[in-house]
């Protein structure tokens, strides 16, 4: 699922100019991406598929593999890119059916973090899921970190990648007896550097908490105003509130090294 270099096709150009990048991947020996965005898609189409956003996409797509493979090109990679969710999960069934080329997945302007975030999770999640997609971008109006982050969630929350902190936290409930939201925001953003996978469970009570706790690789309970440490399945020890995201931090990165 990680990302390969490639050379974009100029999907509106004319054949002269296609050839020119043809002649120049092939001495690069890089793959070449079609790119079909629903917001650039040609006149003609437009009218055909007045009301079929994706089957136009899969048209002006299986157009420029031809216009390949009629060079006598085949190392292609196809993206199919809309900011509608459905069209776009659509559209790439469609082609998945058609073609066995390699397809890079992605909900294009998706929106901000928040938004694109859900946007992206639904689309790419849904995709995977269906066994559709070999490389995938998310697009965020935000600092491109948060798309790699956003990326990396969608795999792991579908077993396909493992890499970083899994946080198991519990939403605001009237049993908690410790602040999970401060507490789980910050051990999130403190544990950014680490790429080892590793879960992490904060939980807030001892009703669901020492389960969770127990089978995450560290973990801590809930109670008033103590916590209780556990460690590969085994309660450690107690520690007071004010002091668990400190000693919480230290001994994930000492189970790291």
């Amino acid at each position: 699922m990680t990302g390969v270099q490639t050379c974009a096709l100029p999907i509106l150009g004319k054949k002269d100019k296609i050839k020119t990048v043809v002649e120049a991947a092939i001495g690069k020996g890089i793959p070449i991406r079609i790119g079909v965005n629903s917001g650039s898609l040609e006149k003609d189409l437009k009218k055909k598929y007045k009301s079929s956003i994706p089957e136009a996409m899969v048209e002006s797509a299986m157009r420029h593999i031809r216009i390949l493979e009629d060079m006598d090109f085949y190392d292609i990679k196809i993206s199919l890119k809309g900011s509608n969710v459905m069209e776009t999960i659509e559209a790439y069934k469609i082609i998945a059916e058609k073609v066995d080329y390699p397809l890079h997945i992605g909900i294009t302007e998706a929106g901000t973090l928040f938004t694109g975030t859900i946007k992206s999770s639904l689309g790419l999640g849904i995709l995977l899921y269906e066994g559709i997609g070999d490389t995938l971008r998310v697009s965020l109006s935000s600092d491109p970190v948060n798309e790699i982050r956003v990326g990396f969630e969608i795999l792991k929350g579908l077993n396909l990648r493992q890499r970083g902190v899994n946080i198991i936290s519990c939403p605001t409930c009237s049993r908690q007896e410790i602040d999970v939201i401060q507490l789980a925001g910050d051990l999130e953003k403190r544990l950014l550097h680490i790429t080892e996978p590793l879960s992490i469970a904060v939980m807030g009570c001892v009703v669901n908490g020492p389960g969770e706790a127990k089978n995450a690789d560290i973990g801590i309970t809930g109670g008033k105003g103590i916590t209780t440490l556990y460690k590969r399945g085994k309660k450690i020890k107690k520690i007071k509130e004010d002091k668990v995201l400190e000693i919480l931090v230290d001994e994930v990165e000492s189970m790291i090294k």
